[in-house]
């Protein structure tokens, strides 16, 4: 079957991006379904793992996941033996967050499947092509 897309969207690299990013997604998101967990379930173990542990409302911050949203992800991966929280001996208030050795060897699993949905993704490019394109999406992600 011929391409049925309108040339007038493929010229368009925002729309080719969208599809793009919507299939990536779509396949890593498969993935973490087969174990039981969701894209916030990986940000959230990989903001652990890459900043240290984070008082739980700092974390719903830094990854813009709304407070009650967060707790409930929190409540899973705990459950999971992922992560520990423990009140703040500073300020009982506060909940401390930080990943297990369990959530690392996970995310370490995942962070490969990660990977192995990105070669699929990006096969058609050659190693040089996909070097340009991190850098170029890096740029546009930081000019946000």
């Amino acid at each position: 079957m011929p391409d049925t897309t309108p040339p007038s969207l493929t010229s368009l690299t925002t729309y080719l991006l969208s599809k793009v990013g919507k299939r990536a997604r779509g396949l890593l998101a498969e993935r973490l379904a087969a174990q039981g967990l969701r894209l916030w379930h990986l940000a959230t173990l990989a903001a652990l793992a890459d900043f240290g542990p984070h008082a739980q409302r700092d974390l719903a911050g830094r990854l813009a996941i709304h407070a009650s949203d967060m707790a409930k992800l929190l409540d899973e991966l705990a459950g999971r033996d992922l992560l520990t929280r423990d009140r703040d001996p500073g300020d009982r208030r506060r909940v401390l967050v930080a990943i297990t050795p369990a959530g690392r060897a996970l995310l370490s699993d995942l962070t490969d499947q990660a990977a192995s949905v990105q070669d699929t993704v990006l096969d058609p490019l050659t190693a040089e092509e996909r070097t340009v394109l991190h850098g170029l999406l890096l740029r546009l992600y930081g000019g946000r």
